[in-house]
């Protein structure tokens, strides 16, 4: 559809249109039964259902913000940009319904390739060097995943009849697997898949990946690649979990998560870059996943509903502080000074969603994340609960520093800065989004609690 369109000003505007598309089956399909389609091989399950929900409310709103943003991009095609976004939402719808895990691992590693493109749009040397960097290091990490899927099937033969790789088969024989090599391929795709999700130390990609990228790739990178390898390792999870390797998974998720937050504020506390800044607060709220996932029950219904409310309000920031960056030409703090006095409306967006994303009340994401210190706290869990409290306030400081250094004080009004001033293109999507991170934090509805509830139990299989 993108290239059938030959107008570089009409283009951006297939976007919109397939996000209503989008968004509409997205509800009707997660209305419906879960059922297995094409001999198990695809099935919107429960845990499909919420990352489906996060892709296309995420995505619904990007795409009404693409064609204002495109449109201070006319120096070259937006052709490539176009259809690499659309093929970048199918894929990773394709990871929600994917019930194979050699059919996830594609499409995993199809999110790869589509997203590369829009790294580079701006096509500046350091947009260049991040994307290969991104490139290199997922395919690594992908490389890594399939390995652990060659680990995965050699474990099976130990079950006589070996299971084909659907979850289903999978899960059903898993007690009968070789212990060891279920062990070593759980191992290897957590890595593998970790890597795209931005674990700590597997992060190495998303500071350049996100500083370079357009502000509405970031958002989808941040809110939808990233949780659709989280939800490959929760699958694979399901696996070792009805093996009787529960606390084995535990383990590796907490250590993961905790080392994720760690670093994420020890390289916070010194971010000069607004949308690098992003990139380690995306760290760390994979490591809020982490723990969540690491923790079980109540810490994993944590755990998805921040899935949803990190996408959405990792939307209002991304989106917002590319309208901050195309008015200012940088991403530094010490050149960019009172984005609210010349940019207000985005630049108050950035503020209020930075409140949002420390999971401060009364948005989506304090829930969540209180949610998950009262699961540590009803297991006892005291020194897990501790260094998760701190490790939230050291990155809110840090955010917080950087954060305020932008949005406040006098604003440069040199000639050369004054070529963007909020529009209602560029600002009512973000609107949007910050309405839903509110809502999720004022009211949950109960056919996601419903939701949010049947994936807990369907993620937790017991042997």
């Amino acid at each position: 559809m993108a290239y059938a369109v030959p107008s570089n000003r009409l283009r951006p505007y297939v976007l919109p249109f397939v996000g209503v598309v989008h968004a509409g089956a997205t509800v009707n399909a997660v209305a419906q039964e879960y059922a297995p389609v094409g001999d198990e091989w695809m099935m919107l399950d429960p845990l499909g259902k919420i990352l489906l929900l996060s892709v296309s409310g995420l995505f619904l709103c990007c795409s009404f913000y693409a064609p204002g943003y495109l449109r201070f991009r006319n120096e070259r095609s937006n052709r490539n940009f176009v259809a690499c976004l659309l093929i970048l939402v199918a894929m990773m719808s394709l990871v929600a319904y994917a019930q194979h895990l050699g059919v996830l691992w594609v499409a995993v590693e199809a999110t790869t390739l589509a997203a590369a493109p829009l790294i580079h749009f701006r096509y500046t040397p350091k947009a260049i060097e991040a994307t290969w960097k991104y490139l290199i290091v997922c395919s690594v990490g992908i490389a890594l995943a399939l390995l652990g899927l060659y680990f995965l099937a050699y474990s099976t033969l130990t079950a006589g009849d070996a299971p084909k790789l659907v979850l289903s088969d999978l899960v059903r024989s898993a007690h009968n697997f070789s212990a060891p090599w279920l062990r070593a391929a759980f191992l290897t795709l957590l890595v593998g898949y970790g890597t795209k999700m931005g674990l700590a130390p597997m992060h190495t990609w998303k500071p350049d990946a996100y500083g370079e990228a357009p502000g509405l790739v970031g958002a989808m990178l941040a809110g939808g690649l990233t949780s659709c390898a989280f939800v490959a390792i929760l699958r694979v999870s399901m696996i070792l979990v009805a093996a009787g390797q529960a606390a084995m998974v535990s383990r590796a998720w907490i250590i993961l998560g905790v080392s994720s937050m760690a670093l994420a504020a020890a390289f916070l506390a010194r971010q000069r870059d607004f949308k690098r800044m992003l990139a380690y607060s995306s760290v760390e709220q994979m490591g809020i996943l982490a723990i969540g996932a690491g923790l079980g029950g109540l810490g994993l219904f944590g755990a998805l509903l921040h899935m949803l409310n990190n996408a959405l309000a990792k939307g209002v920031m991304f989106l917002s502080s590319g309208n901050i960056h195309r008015a200012y030409d940088s991403k530094s703090s010490a050149d960019v000074r009172g984005a609210m006095s010349r940019v207000p409306l985005s630049g108050g967006l950035f503020l209020v969603g930075f409140f949002a994303v420390a999971g401060s009340p009364p948005f989506g994401p304090f829930v969540s994340v209180i949610t998950i210190l009262q699961a540590a706290m009803t297991q006892y869990r005291y020194g897990i609960a501790a260094a998760y409290l701190l490790l939230l306030f050291l990155v809110f400081a840090g955010m917080g520093k950087t954060v305020v250094a932008v949005v406040m004080g006098g604003a440069d009004d040199s000639p050369s800065k004054r070529d963007y001033r909020d529009n209602a293109g560029t600002v009512v999507p973000i609107v949007v989004l910050l309405t839903f991170v509110l809502v999720l934090g004022v009211h949950l509805p109960e056919t996601l609690r419903t939701i949010l509830y049947q994936a807990v139990d369907y993620v937790q299989v017991m042997p």
